[in-house]
Order: C-alpha cells, then sequence, then structure tokens
C-alpha cells in the first residue's frame, strides 16, 4: 500500500497481513503511518498503489460502509456512542434491516448471547451514560460482534482503562481470536503488545521496519525499531532530597463546565525535590484541578498555598510570579498560540519584561538571542526561532513549552498529561527533564492518566476518582492491583 498526501509520503509500499485467529499489533510512532494504513482498509481513504485483499480476494473498500459489509470493524480511541440512548439502541444503530422502527427487544436477547460467549458484563437496557469507561468500550465490541465482524481493529484500547480492565479486555480479546477472528491491536504500551499480540509490524516512516515475534523481541528492541536509535525506557532516579512543602492543597472544590463539582474536597502537598503523580481514568477532576492550580478556573472553597503564600483566587499571572509553572494537557489550545513563531511563543508570558521589553518596545535581538538558547538547551527540533510553531511536531511543541516553563525557574511545576500524544524519543526526553528539574529541588506535580509514566515518575502516587483523592503512597509501596481499583473507585 502506498498512499501520498501533498508534501508526505504516508505509506511507502507497505505489506502487511493478518491471520484468522491471530491478534496482531501494529506499532509506530507519530506520523509513522499506522492511523493512514487502517484508514484505508476502512475505507475512508483510498490508497494511490496496492491492492487490499479479504480471505484472498481482491476487496475494493471505498468507504466505510463497505469494510462493515465486508466483516471489517473498527474500535476508535475515542467511542462512536450515543449517550442519551441504550445500549441496545445504540447497538441497533445503522443496521441496514432495521428500517425505522428498531425491535430492541431482539437486539437485547442477542447481546445478552453475545455477552455470555465472550464474557462482555453489559446490561442491554442502561443507558450510555450511566456506564463506565470500561463498559462503553464493551458496547463498542458488542456492536462488532453482532455485525459479524472478521477483522477487528482496535486504536489504543487501553487508553482509559485500569490495569483490571485491560486484563478483562485480553481475556475478551483472546476469545474473539479462538474464534477464528483477525484482530489488529494498535497500542503505544510496548508491555500490553508483548503480553497480547501473536506478532508484531513496526512502521517508521511510512514504511515497514520490521515484523517480530513477541517471544523474540524486548520492550527496548521494539522501542529501537520505532524510533531507530536505542531508547531509555525509564528515567534513571536517585532517591528523593525532598524539602519543605511549596504547594499546598487544603480542602479544594471546583466545578466542571456544567456547574457539577469536579474536585470533592481534595487535600494533598508537594515539597521541594519530589514528583508527586495523580493517577487517575480520563474525566475525574485532573483537568478542572489543573486549571485551578494555574489560576484559570475559579475555586468553589478551599485553599492553594505557594510557599504558604494564599493563591486561591488568583489570576494566572499572579500565581506564575508566586512560583509556579503550568504545562496544560491541551498544548495547541492552552500551551502556544499556534501562528506564532517559536520565538514569539517562548517569550509569550515574559514580553512585557526586562530584558525583552523596555518602554513598550519589544526588544527583537534580545527575544531572538534567548529564544535560540532555550531552543539548544531544551533540544527543540525546529527550521528557525522564525518557524510557525504549529508546524512543528507535538513533542517538539512540548518540548517548546517545557523550556518556557521551566526558564522562569519556578519552585513548583503543575505538569498536566505532560507526553500525551508525542514519540517515544521525545516522551524519554522530557522524563528526564522531569527528573533534573525535581534534582534541583522543584516541587512538581504530574497529573496522567498513563499509569506507566506515573508509576516511572513519581516518589509518590495519588489516585483521584470522581474529583476526591482516595489514597496516597510511597512509590516503593505501591501495587499496581491497588492502584486500578482505586482508579475504579473501590479499594481504599
Amino acid at each position: 500500500i502506498t498512499k501520498r498526501f501533498p508534501g508526505v509520503l504516508a505509506n511507502d509500499s507497505v505489506d502487511f497481513d493478518v491471520r484468522a485467529g491471530e491478534i496482531h499489533a501494529l506499532l509506530g510512532e507519530n506520523g509513522a503511518g499506522k492511523s493512514t494504513l487502517m484508514k484505508i482498509l476502512y475505507g475512508l481513504y483510498n490508497q494511490d498503489e496496492g491492492q487490499v485483499f479479504l480471505a484472498g480476494e481482491p476487496a475494493d473498500i471505498a468507504r466505510p460502509s463497505d469494510a462493515i459489509q465486508a466483516g471489517l470493524a473498527m474500535i476508535h480511541q475515542h467511542f462512536m456512542l450515543v449517550p442519551t440512548l441504550s445500549v441496545a439502541e445504540n447497538v441497533a444503530l445503522g443496521l441496514t434491516d432495521s428500517g425505522f422502527l428498531v425491535d430492541t427487544s431482539s437486539v437485547a436477547d442477542r447481546i445478552s448471547e453475545l455477552s455470555g460467549q465472550y464474557g462482555l458484563a453489559v446490561d442491554p437496557e442502561s443507558n450510555v451514560w450511566q456506564l463506565a469507561v470500561g463498559e462503553r468500550q464493551r458496547v463498542e465490541i458488542i456492536k462488532a460482534l453482532y455485525r459479524e465482524c472478521r477483522l477487528l481493529i482496535l486504536d489504543e484500547p487501553t487508553a482509559v482503562l485500569t490495569p483490571q480492565e485491560v486484563e478483562e479486555l485480553f481475556v475478551i480479546l483472546r476469545r474473539m481470536a479462538d474464534d477464528s477472528r483477525g484482530l489488529i491491536f494498535i497500542s503505544h504500551k510496548l508491555d500490553e503488545v508483548l503480553a497480547l499480540a501473536d506478532r508484531i509490524t513496526v512502521l517508521r516512516d511510512g514504511r515497514v521496519v520490521g515484523e517480530v515475534k513477541p517471544e523474540a523481541t524486548s520492550k527496548e528492541e521494539l522501542a529501537r525499531m520505532m524510533v531507530g536509535r536505542p531508547v531509555q525506557m525509564a528515567p534513571d532516579k536517585e532517591p528523593s532530597q525532598q524539602g519543605r512543602v511549596r504547594l499546598a492543597i487544603e480542602g479544594l472544590h471546583v466545578e466542571g463546565d456544567r456547574g457539577k463539582r469536579a474536585v470533592d474536597n481534595l487535600s494533598i502537598d508537594v515539597r521541594g525535590g519530589e514528583i508527586v503523580g495523580i493517577a487517575g481514568v480520563s474525566g475525574n477532576g485532573q483537568r478542572e484541578l489543573a486549571e485551578a492550580l494555574a489560576g484559570l478556573r475559579p475555586v468553589t472553597s478551599g485553599r492553594i498555598s505557594l510557599d504558604d503564600n494564599d493563591v486561591t483566587d488568583s489570576t494566572p499571572r499572579e500565581v506564575r510570579a508566586a512560583g509556579l509553572a503550568y504545562v496544560p494537557e491541551e498544548r495547541m489550545r492552552d500551551g502556544v498560540v499556534g501562528e506564532f513563531t517559536v520565538a514569539e511563543n517562548l517569550m509569550l508570558v515574559d514580553h512585557n519584561a526586562e530584558p525583552y521589553c523596555r518602554r513598550g518596545v519589544l526588544r527583537r535581538r534580545n527575544v531572538a538571542e534567548r529564544a535560540v538558547t532555550l531552543v539548544e538547551d531544551f533540544n527543540v527540533k525546529t527550521p528557525t526561532i522564525d518557524t510557525i510553531t504549529r508546524s512543528l511536531s507535538g513533542g517538539n511543541i512540548q518540548k517548546l513549552i517545557l523550556a518556557r516553563e521551566l526558564s522562569a525557574e519556578p519552585t513548583v511545576l503543575v505538569a498536566s498529561q505532560p507526553t500525551r500524544g508525542v514519540d517515544i524519543g521525545a516522551a524519554e526526553y522530557i522524563h528526564r527533564r522531569l527528573v533534573e528539574e525535581r534534582d534541583r529541588g522543584t516541587a512538581i506535580l504530574v497529573i496522567s492518566e498513563d499509569l506507566d509514566e506515573v508509576l516511572a515518575l513519581a516518589d509518590r502516587v495519588a489516585v483521584i476518582f470522581e474529583g476526591r483523592l482516595m489514597a496516597v503512597r510511597d512509590r516503593a509501596a505501591v501495587r499496581v492491583e491497588e492502584i486500578g481499583l482505586l482508579m475504579a473507585g473501590s479499594g481504599a
């Protein structure tokens, strides 16, 4: 398969096959060509060259309906469900024989059969909005089984699951493979790929760079194939040398965008020289907590202190002046101005201060000198400091934000989803810089939905569920099973 976009060769003569009864993992960094290849297979794109074969016969898949008709199904990272409808109604949506009136009772009966056969515990009568994330994923799998799919594509299926839900999902996927279905498993979590897959194909720069069996490879080798160089999988860390409390959060209550309580009576402190990691499934108050700490969201009640100074009702500028730096989870929305240059984004919060501004006039030479220094110090890959920021890769934009925030020499750093959507190489670099910043005495709060990231970085691990702090554990005392239960709201 070959697919070109203007200026980009997304897939370069890619050969890839999936056998009935196997789970074939597809690995690659962002931009390696995984999504393009799967979108061609599912009829969202048309290839420029090459041919798709199903069961040995050429297949003309011009649109998703052709793929579904041919027995393909795709479960996206963001589920395609209608929250206000029941499970049965969601499964019935789009059925060609359903007409205008759907017999949901017969659909529900079939759902119950499939649930029993594959271990997909879900109530057909429940509304989707009432379901936990893991249950919603089961509904997507049931939709695929109901349509008698023979080939299932799963895009980052474990990204929003607890460890226990991941184990349950793997049992379900193995049962599907045992029933002679083919499964394509797309993930960046190398441990999971090695535990589940029968074969692994690695893409880099649009080409297949290798196909291996799990028993004949390792995490380190897979990472090397993906990046093209050796990768340090976890940052080197000495025991933390903790100082005094730099960030104190006491009885914090924060409302979400819809007026409901998102952070519920949360209390925790972070000392200088330590990383506290907050783990939790997406949507449990993490974003609202981070925004409240940065002065971007009002606090309903409670107190936030930086070095014993109350900053609860402070503006973002006042919070920053008090010593807090902030890496937001939505880098393009909240971290940079995409149409600004690299240099302009690096000076975004200091543009009106000496030595970059005098009497209201920007001193561009000083701005340029500072930008060049930060780009070099933080290994931001950009053609020039005058390059428009949105043209950079996600990893380089994240390094740009980190450079800007750490250059302020903060006493507290709040980093929300610091490596979401970035390449392995960029994630390796960001982790190393966070540990170095900790060793310089900064108090760091890392908020991440990636439990592996929290465990790799944190000196203490806290778990958030529905805005409440479930527990705080020293990293040495952490048991993944317990953390998983806490992430699901039990086990405290």
